[in-house]
C-alpha cells in the first residue's frame, strides 16, 4: 500500500545521525541567546515581582488598581500556558494510551530532553512583552470581560496577516544563512514534542511575538477587544503549537473525509512532523492552505496521515523488564508526570508533596482496577527494549491477601509478553520475592509451554555484588544469608575461600546452604544470630533493612554493600555505603531519556542488565527459582563481552572474574 510506503520512507529518520550533529550551526549570532540564559531559577524572579506588584500596589488609585489587576491576569496566564504545555507532555508520554499512534517510533533521549530544559523561556518573554503593552497602550487598561465582535476581528486579522507572515518569515529561516545561524536549533530535537515547540533563540521568539501580538492589539485597537479574547487566543494557539509538535497523531483522519475542506484550515501532529523530516515542505503555522498557495506542501501527508491515525498494531519488544512502584512518591518519578524530573536519578523534592494526595487517590483507583501498563522504552542495536510497570506499590507486596492480585498481573503481562512475541521478560526487586511466587517458578510450572524467557536477573545480581569486593578480603558479614542472592553470595565467597558470617536464626536453612558446598570448603561457611559477631569485620553485605542500632556494630571504616531494596539509609558517616547493584547499559543505547529509580543516566539496576544479557546472548532457559553458581562468572563476562560496564571504581581480573579495587 502506498500509506505503507510513505510510513517507511518517514520513519527511515530513525536511522539518520544525531540532528544535533547534522542540523548544527553557530551559537554566537545577535540575539542567539536568551539574556536570562545563565540566571537558572532565577529567571521566575520576575513573576515575583508581578505577584508582588499585585498583592502590594503602589497606590491605592484606580490606576493602581488596574495595574495590579493586569499584574494577576499576566501570572495566570503564565500559569494556564504552563499546565497547558505540561498536561500535553504528559499525555505525549502515556504509551499505554497512544504508542500505535506515535509518528516517530524512537524515543527522546537525554540530550534533547537537556537541550529542552528551558523551554519555558518564551513565556517570560511573552509576560515581559505584556507588561511593555500595558506602559504603551493605556487602552488595555479598560478591557470588558466579554465581547463578542472581538472574535470575528481576533479571526481575520490572525488568518489574514498572522498566517502568512508566520508562513514568509518561516520560509525565510530555512535559508542557508539564517538556518544556521538560529533556526538549526528547533530542528536539532530528533523527535517532536510538546517542550519542542518552546526551543528556538530569543530572536525567533521576539518575531513569535509579533505574530500572536498582531491579533490581540489590532482587536484592541479596532475597539473590539477584551479580556476573554485575550485569553482564549494565547491559550488556542499554544493549543494548536502543542498540537503542532506533539508525537502522537490525535485527528482521527475520517474527520478530514467527512469534512474535506477541514484539511485545509488546520494542520495535524504528522503535517508538523513532516515538516521536521522534509525541511522544504510544510512551513505553514497552523493553516495547510498557505502551504498549497506557496506550492510548499508535503504531497504524501494525506497517505501518512491516514496510515498513522488509523494504525492498529505497533513494534513488538523483544525485551520487557517488568517493574512495579516502590512508592507514593516514587510514583511521580515517571515520565508522564514530569518529564525532566524523571530524567534524573530520583530523590523526595520538596515540590513533590503537594501531589501526594492525589497521587495516593490514583493508587487505590490502580488498586481497585487496573493492568499491567508500558512506561518507558529504548532501542539497543535495533531491538526494542520497553519497561512495563504491574500496577501495585511496594508495600502491597507485604500484605499476605494482596499476593494472589500481584501473581495474577505479573501472570497477564508475561502471557501477553508471549503473545507479542518477546524473547526475555525479566521480572524486577518485588516482582520475584521468593515468598510471593518463587523466584518466578510458579508461572513457569503453571505455563510449561511458554516461549518467552522468564528471567528474574538475580545471577548478574550477585556478579555484581561479588566483583565489588577487594581481592584481599578475606571475611564478610551477609545478612539476608538464606535469601537466593544470600546463598549464591555464601557459596561464591567459600569457593573462594572467603569466611563468610552468615546472619540467620534458622539452623536448618543454614546447614542446608552449607551441605551445598564441597566438604573442604563447609568449614568457610559460618552460622551468626547477632550483629555483635561482626564487630571486627568491615566488610558488610546487606540482604535486609538495618537499623541504626544493627550498623552501630560495624567498625569503622567499614563498607557496606548491599542488594537490599529499598537500600538502606547510611548511618554510620564513618563507613562507606554502596549502592545498589548496577550496570550501565551499552554506550550504542538510543532513545533513553528515563532514569530508573535512584540510578544514574543509562544506568539499570541488575536484575534489568542480566535480562539484557539473556536477550543479547539468545539464551533458551528460563532463569528462575535457585541461583545457580556455576552461571555467576558465565553471565558476568557475556556482559562485559556485550559493552555493559559495572558503575564501582574496579578492574576487572578476568582469569578470576574478581573485583580489585584501586
Amino acid at each position: 500500500m502506498e500509506g505503507e510506503k510513505v510510513t517507511t520512507m518517514i520513519q527511515a529518520r530513525i536511522t539518520i545521525p544525531d540532528k544535533r550533529t547534522a542540523f548544527s550551526g553557530t551559537t554566537t549570532a545577535p540575539l542567539f541567546a536568551w539574556p536570562w540564559e545563565h540566571y537558572g531559577n532565577y529567571k521566575y524572579l520576575f513573576y515575583v515581582a508581578l505577584l508582588a506588584k499585585y498583592l502590594y500596589p503602589t497606590t491605592t488609585t484606580e490606576e493602581g488598581t488596574e495595574g495590579s489587576s493586569w499584574c494577576l491576569h499576566i501570572l495566570l496566564l503564565f500559569l494556564l500556558r504552563g499546565l497547558l504545555y505540561q498536561l500535553w507532555s504528559s499525555y505525549d508520554y502515556m504509551f499505554f494510551l497512544n504508542r500505535t499512534r506515535r509518528i516517530s517510533e524512537e524515543g527522546i533521549d537525554f540530550k534533547q530532553i537537556d537541550a529542552e530544559w528551558n523551554w519555558d523561556n518564551f513565556l517570560i518573554l511573552h509576560a515581559i512583552v505584556a507588561v511593555l503593552a500595558y506602559w504603551s497602550f493605556p487602552s488595555l487598561t479598560n478591557l470588558p470581560l466579554w465581547d463578542g465582535r472581538g472574535i470575528f476581528c481576533c479571526l481575520a486579522l490572525h488568518i489574514g496577516v498572522s498566517e502568512p507572515v508566520y508562513y514568509w518569515l518561516h520560509r525565510l529561516l530555512h535559508s542557508p544563512n539564517l538556518f544556521t545561524d538560529y533556526h538549526w536549533l528547533h530542528h536539532s530535537s530528533k523527535v517532536s514534542h510538546p517542550f519542542t515547540a518552546g526551543h528556538a533563540t530569543f530572536l525567533e521568539h521576539l518575531v513569535l511575538c509579533i505574530v500572536i501580538g498582531v491579533p490581540i492589539l489590532g482587536t484592541v485597537f479596532i475597539g473590539y477587544g477584551s479580556i476573554s479574547i485575550l485569553y482564549s487566543y494565547v491559550l488556542l494557539f499554544d493549543m494548536l503549537r502543542c498540537l503542532g509538535h506533539s508525537n502522537v497523531e490525535v485527528i482521527p483522519h475520517h474527520l478530514f473525509e467527512n469534512i474535506p475542506l477541514l484539511r485545509y484550515l488546520v494542520y495535524t501532529p504528522t503535517y508538523h512532523n513532516i515538516h521536521h523530516m522534509d525541511m522544504r515542505t510544510n512551513f505553514c503555522l497552523f493553516m495547510p492552505v498557505y502551504d498549497i498557495l506557496g506550492k510548499t506542501i508535503n504531497t504524501r501527508y494525506w497517505d501518512l496521515h491516514k496510515d498513522i491515525s488509523s494504525r492498529k498494531k505497533t513494534s513488538a519488544p523483544g525485551f520487557v523488564f517488568l517493574g512495579h512502584v516502590v512508592d507514593i512518591m516514587a510514583a511521580l518519578h515517571t515520565p508522564f508526570v514530569f518529564r525532566s524530573f524523571n530524567s534524573i536519578p530520583f530523590s523526595k523534592k520538596f515540590f513533590l508533596f503537594p501531589f501526594w494526595p492525589p497521587t495516593f487517590l490514583v493508587m487505590l483507583a490502580m488498586w481497585a482496577k487496573s493492568k499491567t501498563f508500558l512506561v518507558s522504552f529504548y532501542n539497543l542495536r535495533g531491538r526494542l527494549h520497553q519497561t512495563w510497570v504491574v500496577p501495585r506499590f511496594g508495600f502491597q507486596y507485604f500484605l499476605p491477601f494482596a499476593a494472589d492480585g500481584i501473581n495474577k498481573q505479573i501472570e497477564e503481562a508475561i502471557l501477553r509478553a508471549d503473545r507479542l512475541g518477546v524473547k526475555v521478560i525479566s521480572l524486577a526487586a518485588l516482582n520475584k520475592n521468593e515468598s510471593l511466587n518463587g523466584g518466578g517458578t510458579l508461572f513457569i510450572n503453571k505455563h510449561p509451554d511458554l516461549k518467552v524467557r522468564v528471567v528474574h536477573g538475580n545471577t548478574l545480581t550477585a556478579a555484581v555484588i561479588l566483583n565489588e569486593i577487594p581481592r584481599d578480603v578475606d571475611e564478610v558479614f551477609l545478612t539476608g544469608s538464606t535469601s537466593k542472592l544470600g546463598r549464591a553470595i555464601a557459596l561464591y565467597l567459600a569457593r573462594r575461600r572467603v569466611r563468610v558470617l552468615m546472619l540467620t536464626q534458622s539452623t536448618e536453612r543454614f546447614l542446608k546452604i552449607q551441605k551445598e558446598a564441597p566438604e573442604e570448603l563447609q568449614k568457610f561457611l559460618v552460622q551468626v544470630t547477632k550483629y555483635q559477631a561482626a564487630k571486627q569485620c568491615k566488610t558488610w553485605i546487606i540482604g535486609k533493612w538495618t537499623t541504626p542500632r544493627e550498623q552501630s556494630w560495624a567498625p569503622s571504616g567499614t563498607h557496606f554493600h548491599q542488594y537490599v531494596v529499598p537500600p538502606v539509609i547510611p548511618f554510620r558517616r564513618d563507613c562507606t555505603f554502596g549502592k545498589l547493584a548496577a550496570m550501565r547499559l551499552p554506550e550504542d543505547v538510543e532513545g533513553l531519556g528515563s532514569c530508573e529509580y535512584t540510578m544514574e543516566r543509562g544506568v539499570v539496576h541488575a536484575c534489568h542488565a542480566g535480562g539484557v544479557v539473556h536477550f543479547l546472548e539468545g539464551w533458551k532457559h528460563h532463569e528462575v527459582g535457585a541461583i545457580d553458581v556455576d552461571q555467576i562468572d558465565v553471565v558476568w563476562k557475556a556482559a562485559l563481552r556485550h559493552g555493559l560496564k559495572p558503575m564501582q571504581n574496579f578492574i576487572v581480573d578476568k582469569s578470576c572474574n574478581w573485583g580489585i579495587s584501586q
